[in-house]
């Protein structure tokens, strides 16, 4: 991880092929395109990996998450259940379709624990938005059980979790809808790009109109398709799609490569005193974009990830002082600070995000750390990594 590491001539050739033809537009201009539909080959190939019926290629991850809250019909003053590690783009989909979001612990996954999500509903309470955080999954069965008991629309945010599955399943086809991310630093990259994956054929139309303005695409004529709903511009252009084509297709080889390497690291530190790690629901199906291990308490963890960066260990990320990835360093958030005001600004019962109080989820981020596997690293680099680590974390 992730996918620009390996930028080459498969890359080249798919933007080359874009170029050629002038049109870097997804939609119309057929005679010009000379049968080059990157969006749209893309989301074939993607379907065909991940065993979705249906995808949609959009411009974001963020878009994606938009696009399939509104695609399920997740609107104002519906409640969505969320955890607080995740980035700030799961919350700002749920708030931006004036939905309110309601966090719920997490466990020793680093996702949603199922067992605190049912304290957390109410009438209002519409779906549940688990996050697969740092390449694995969260304990996906139990949190469909639970919402198909319960009448909630499960929709998956798979955007750091593309390639790995649970049980054999891929990630994000659990639920109503998934969502995938394919930005610069994601395992695979379109530079920007996402994509709403699902097995429903209404969801599926309601998404591909949502993302282009209420275009049902349907048609030859792009000025005579019909507008069954209003839109956004969701749109991802032909140049990013054509990047995405050549790295969805390197996606078994970056997985491998990430699991080989994440597997050397992990097994010379399990014998290493005061180290336990993640627990994932299926070693088997995690995508192994991380390694995350957990020290004894948040001191300890302090002084590790200091020491590690001091020894030229790169990557390693200390999420609970990170104000990217925990809901209780979102400044933005707790202050509700907006370019314009939000439909749960109106409520007259307007949550206080800066009162967010979750114990658990800080004693479990307050001790760990999560290191990034590259796919770059020679044997000699893993050599070297693997001594520093133990120099650091044996003590």
């Amino acid at each position: 991880m992730p996918g620009f590491e390996i930028f080459g001539d498969e890359e080249r050739k798919e933007v080359q092929d874009v170029l050629d033809t002038g049109v870097l537009f997804r939609y119309g201009f057929d005679q010009a395109r000379k049968g080059h539909y990157k969006a749209a080959l893309f989301e074939q190939e993607l379907s065909k990996r991940i065993g979705s019926a249906y995808s949609h290629l959009c411009s974001s991850g963020t878009a994606a998450l938009s696009i399939a809250l509104a695609a399920c019909g997740i609107g104002a003053g519906d409640e969505v259940i969320v955890p607080p590690f995740t980035f700030i783009a799961t919350v700002e989909a749920v708030l931006n379709a004036g939905a309110v979001p309601v966090f719920a612990e997490i466990d020793e996954t680093l996702c949603l624990d199922p067992e605190e999500i049912e304290s957390k509903l109410n009438p209002r309470t519409k779906a549940v938005l688990p996050v697969h955080m740092c390449g694995s999954m969260a304990r996906i069965d139990e949190i469909k059980t639970l919402c198909d008991q319960k009448g909630l629309i499960l929709i998956e945010d798979t955007c750091q979790a593309v390639g790995a599955s649970y049980r054999g399943k891929s990630l994000g086809t659990f639920g109503k809808a998934g969502c995938f991310s394919f930005d610069p630093v994601k395992t695979i990259t379109c530079g920007e790009g996402g994509a709403v994956v699902t097995d429903d054929r209404k969801v599926y139309a309601l998404a591909d109109q949502y993302a282009d303005h209420g275009h049902d695409h349907i048609g030859k004529d792009r000025g005579l398709e019909g507008h069954p709903i209003l839109g956004v511009n969701y749109r991802i252009s032909e140049l990013n799609a054509a990047v995405g084509v050549a790295q969805l297709r390197k996606l078994d080889w970056i997985l491998d490569t990430q699991r080989r390497n994440k597997a050397a690291i992990k097994d010379s530190m399990s014998a290493l005193p005061g180290i336990s790690f993640r627990k994932l629901p299926d070693e088997t199906g995690d995508s192994a974009t991380f390694l995350s291990f957990f020290l004894l308490d948040e001191k300890k963890a302090r002084k590790a990830v200091a020491e590690l960066a001091s020894a030229g260990v790169d990557g390693c990320f200390y999420w609970y002082g990170n104000n990217w990835h925990y809901a209780k360093q979102w400044e933005h958030l707790h202050k509700m600070n907006g370019a314009a005001r939000m439909p749960v600004e109106l409520m007259a019962n307007c949550p206080d995000f800066s009162k967010i109080n979750l114990p658990k989820s800080d004693r479990i981020l307050g001790k760990t750390i999560s290191m990034q596997i590259k796919l770059s690293w020679t044997d000699e680099m893993m050599e070297k990594r693997i001594e520093s680590i133990q120099q650091v974390l044996k003590g």
